[in-house]
Formats: C-alpha cells, structure tokens, sequence
C-alpha cells in the first residue's frame, strides 16, 4: 500500500504495510508476521500496545482530551512532572517541562542555555542525531541526508570526535581535537554547552568513553559551561538502568527526553536543574499541545512499568542473549562480514565489514531484505549505514526474542 499524497523526502526502509501489533511482534495489512527488531525507532521499549499504557490512554479519553498547560493547568501534566522529576537520577533539585518530541526538547534545551549563560555556541559531536528541525540539524554530525539542500544552519555550532570503543577514537585524541578546537575555532567563553549521547544512536550505537565523559564534566564545571545529555534514544531503560548518563559516572545540566517516555504516543521533556529551567521570563516556554493530558497519562502508566527491578531484568536477559549469540556466530564463523558488537546492555549494534575492514553497506542492505522476507524487522545505522541496530521491546518474550535472533543468524549466513 502506498500513497502519491506522502512526501517522497520521507525515507521508507521496510516496503510494508502494517495493520497492527502487539508487544515485539506486527502484522501487515497482508495477515504477514514480522517479529518487531526496530521498535519504532526506539520508541517502543514496552512493546506495542502494552495493556497497561492502552488501558490509562482509554480512561483518560474519557475525561479529558487536551487542554493547553499554559492556558490553564491540569492533572495529568502535573502528576506526571513530579513522577518524572523523581525519576531522574541525579542529587540536584529537578525540574522541566514537557514538549511534543525529542527534537522540540532539544530546540528548547537550546533556548534554556542561551537564557541561563549569555552565550550561543554549541560543541556536538561526530556522528551524533539530535532531530530534524531546523536547529537541531546543524547539532547533527552528519550532512547525508540531514543538512543537504536547507543552507545555512542556526548556530554556532562545532564539532568533536566522539570517543568511544567502538569506534577506536581514544579519549586522548577527543582531548586532543577539543584543546585544537579551542586555540584554533573559538573562543571557550564564548561556549554555552556541550551537547552529547552517552551512547549515540544514529551512529550506530556507540557507548561514550567513561573517562572523556568524566573528563569533559570537569572541564564544563571549570569553564562555567553546560553539559546536556540527550537521552532521547538510550533512556528508560534500554541499557539496563534507567539512563544511560548513569554508567558514565556524571550528572548532566539538562537532560532530552523522548521516544520511550509514553509508550508510543509523542512526548518529549527537557529536566534538569531548577534554577536553569526558571531562568527564562514566564512565557518563554510552552506551547499548545506540549503536555497533552492523553500523552501525560501514558507516560504515569510507562513510569509505573519502569521500574529498577524490572529494567535490570529485561536488560540483563536482553544483553544476555544477544550477547551469547553474537559471540556464538563469532566463534563457529557464521559470516564472514561479522564485525564487532557495539553498544551496552540492551541497546546493541553489530557491525558488518568487508574482508579489508571497509563497511559491509550493500551487505546490510541485502540483510535487511532477508530478514524482512523471513518475518524479521531490522533497522540500519551507522555512518555508512552498515550497523543493525538492535531496538526489541525490552519485554519481548524469551521465545520470541530467541526466534528473531535465530532468523537474524540464518539471513547473516546467507550473505554474499
């Protein structure tokens, strides 16, 4: 099924129609089966159409649909604030607010620094995604296809190698590009923020170096510079711990939230420290749908889910078993385009290399036909987008978690 009336600047990677879904496994408008490994791009860590969050969008349906938090406050966005200002993992005292998306947070992350600093530059990193609009483009390290054809960006904005072990760039030579950047790009007082995923997601999941995070967080505190995180992909709960700034030992000023807040339905919040989120004069934030009482009470029905015994047991058996194939396939030779497992816990990439060590991209392309031919759903990233990038529900059933990856294991061995 198609449509003339849909933008054609809308990339479509799986040429399927689905119908419906339920937890980690959809169904096309053909009665077709496909075991679900995108997840929404992320947004779905509680599967589709878990009965709970389903359950809280039906009764807040019948009570109030929207109402403009700014025009006159109400119960669902209230409630939800003080949930979820409780559930940020941080020692400082928190506050917010609630937006439409990931971007519109980060469009506002922006706005809040500017108020709280005086200054305008922005530090982001290679690889890194943050949203679509216009703003939010220039934060990406990536021009294809994000930034061709729009001109200028709002900015300033440079960028910083991101370091990571999964992609070889060391926390010397990070250091090393930033003291460059410093003595050559810009003044460091002129820095409002550093801007970075504590594991990148569009890049194809790349946890960040704990000692460049630790390290940059000092330097941000010495400079009077903002650090945010965005954990609009690697938060609640898909590395196994609520957010994944935790595993780096530092706490952020502000931290985007998005994706996986509602179980589906569009929300996102900027958090942080309350004497930053008060900075800007009354009025300079909200906004019409921003908070929408539906969206509000899918998110007090996701927190009730989330909690740390259940992240730890879902990203433990996720890790658990992605982990003990990956390095099954490594060890019995399953392709010989198998490269290195990215990512922590739950939130995994597997890369795919030619013989020569250059990106296996027409592979990953082929892989995602197999797969999807096999009733498998895949999702690509990487800067040469040949990562899988693993997204199931973290409450995907053992069985059927194990049947995607036996699907995956079949379609990797078939590859030429």
């Amino acid at each position: 099924m198609s449509s003339e009336n849909i933008s054609r600047s809308i990339n479509i990677v799986h040429p399927v129609t689905l119908s419906h879904g339920k937890n980690a496994e959809v169904w096309d408008t053909d009665g077709k089966r496909y075991i679900d490994f995108v997840g929404g791009i992320g947004v779905l860590n509680l599967g589709h159409c878990h009965p709970r969050i389903v359950e809280a969008i039906r009764e807040q349906a019948t009570r109030l649909t929207h109402y403009a938090f700014n025009a006159a406050p109400h119960v669902p966005y209230i409630e939800l604030m003080d949930r979820l200002t409780a559930f940020i993992p941080v020692d400082y005292p928190v506050s917010g607010m609630l937006t439409n998306s990931g971007a519109e947070a980060a469009e506002n992350a922006l706005k809040i620094v500017r108020g709280a600093t005086g200054r305008t530059a922005v530090i982001a990193f290679d690889g890194a995604f943050h949203g679509r609009t216009l703003t939010t483009l220039n934060l990406n390290g990536k021009v294809a296809p994000y930034k061709q054809k729009v001109g200028v960006l709002p900015g300033p904005v440079f960028h910083l190698p991101f370091p990571s072990k999964d992609n070889d760039v060391t926390c010397a030579e990070a250091l090393k590009a930033m003291e460059r950047l410093f003595n050559v790009e810009i003044d460091v007082d002129d820095v409002a923020c550093f801007i970075v995923e504590p594991v990148q997601g569009e890049a194809g999941f790349l946890a960040m170096d704990v000692e460049f995070a630790q390290t940059l967080r000092r330097f941000c505190d010495d400079k009077g510079i903002l650090l945010i995180a965005d954990e609009i992909q690697s938060g609640f709960g898909r590395t196994g711990q609520r957010f994944a700034f935790s595993r780096l030992g530092i706490e952020p000023d502000l931290i985007l939230l998005g994706k996986s807040i509602a179980g589906g339905v569009p929300l996102g919040a900027v958090v942080g420290r309350k004497s930053l989120l008060d900075n800007l004069p009354k009025g300079g934030l909200g906004g019409t749908y921003s908070g929408n009482p539906i969206a509000c009470a899918a998110a007090l029905a996701t927190l009730d889910e989330m909690t740390d015994a259940h992240l730890h047991a879902w990203g433990a058996q996720q890790e658990e078993a992605i982990v003990s194939r990956y390095e099954s396939w490594r060890a019995r030779e399953r392709s010989p385009y198998l490269g290195r497992l990215t990512g922590v816990g739950a939130m995994r990439g597997i890369e795919l290399i030619n013989a020569d060590g250059t990106p296996a991209s027409a592979q990953l392309t082929q892989l995602l036909a197999l797969a999807r031919d096999s009733g498998l759903l895949l999702m690509p990233s990487g800067k040469s987008r040949h990562i899988i990038r693993l997204l199931a529900p973290l409450t995907t059933e053992a069985a059927v978690l194990e049947e995607g990856l036996d699907i995956l294991e079949a379609c990797l061995a078939t590859l030429s």
